[in-house]
């Protein structure tokens, strides 16, 4: 008999751990038993805590009989017989399989799983440590794909709006696909950061002394928003290259405002590549994986202490 250690939401809001009995027959051919050594910790996570799933959907582990650094993310299955997963676009077919609705007593906080030796696992590059490479399975793929939709190129001028989990990717991605990134923030707090991600242009949206924002920058090309909160539309709309609303505005100048989810599988293992080539990491506080580490964890991020993600781990690589 196979047993995990995993962890679950519950009414009270806590992270608690529980024991699973994974199975007593063997594995199937397709099937592997992965250890888990990281998690990333992401927004996602919070809408979950209250349910009696196991949570977690940005892993990184070990193949148990092999030894192979993989990592699954928020999607993990399809039927890969549609037209939308024979077009790569796993993502949006009907028997997807997603994080928080389906496979609920396997996360990736949890001592270990048993996954399908399929598209959905995903190899980790040698030249980047797991406690990277596991925000990037899903945050960073999430923002990868986004600017892979809209074919961004080195010519664009990309505007970001904040600076958090999702953004600061944003910032570092564009900036090695050698953009022109202009970073809009709601205040001065995050502007050294947002120079270091490299940001090209920092403009604040609301001024310290309570005016509105004296500057006008270019228009961008994209404008890009990954925040769980609605920004100020009527700040935001003329940043854009000719975005004006209503929609006869949208149809007369073809604007397109598309809305993402994370990655499919080829995109997934693109993300990877890429951050490993050029060296986007993800700025992680590390917590230990345990009830209280993840408790810990999971309280800062609901506070938005986190700079800029949260990262739990049974060891250093």
């Amino acid at each position: 008999m196979s047993e995990a250690h995993v962890y679950k939401g519950s009414p009270g809001e806590r992270i608690v751990r529980h024991t699973l009995a994974r199975t007593s027959n063997p594995l199937r051919t397709a099937q592997i038993l992965v250890k888990i050594t990281h998690s990333g910790i992401c927004g996602t996570d919070e809408h979950y805590k209250t349910q009696d799933i196991v949570l977690g959907h940005e892993s990184v582990v070990v193949v148990e009989a092999v030894g192979d650094r993989v990592g699954w993310g928020y999607c993990h299955g399809s039927c890969k017989a549609c037209s939308q997963c024979e077009g790569g676009k796993q993502l949006y077919c009907n028997l997807r399989q997603l994080y928080g609705s389906t496979s609920t007593d396997q996360g990736s906080l949890a001592s270990n799983a048993i996954w399908d030796a399929d598209d959905f696992l995903f190899l980790i590059p040698d030249s980047i440590t797991s406690a990277v490479a596991a925000p990037l399975i899903c945050t960073g793929a999430a923002v990868y794909s986004a600017l892979s939709a809209v074919q961004v190129r080195w010519s664009d001028r990309v505007g970001v709006i904040g600076i958090g989990e999702l953004e600061h990717l944003v910032i570092q991605f564009t900036a090695k696909m050698r953009c022109q990134v202009v970073t809009f923030s709601s205040s001065l707090n995050k502007q050294a950061d947002a120079m270091a991600f490299g940001t090209t242009e920092f403009h604040c949206l609301t001024p310290p002394d309570g005016n509105e924002m004296k500057e006008h920058p270019e228009p961008v090309d994209y404008l890009l928003l990954a925040a769980a909160q609605q920004p100020d539309w009527n700040k935001t709309i003329p940043l854009a290259e000719g975005l004006r609303m209503p929609y006869m505005e949208l149809v007369m100048n073809a604007i397109s405002i598309r809305g993402s989810l994370p990655a499919p599988p080829r995109l997934h293992q693109e993300t990877l590549r890429f951050a490993a080539s050029h060296k986007v990491l993800p700025l992680d506080q590390t917590f230990s994986f345990t009830e209280d580490g993840i408790n810990n964890a999971m309280e800062k991020l609901r506070l938005g202490k986190i700079r800029y993600r949260a990262v739990v781990a049974r060891e250093k690589r």
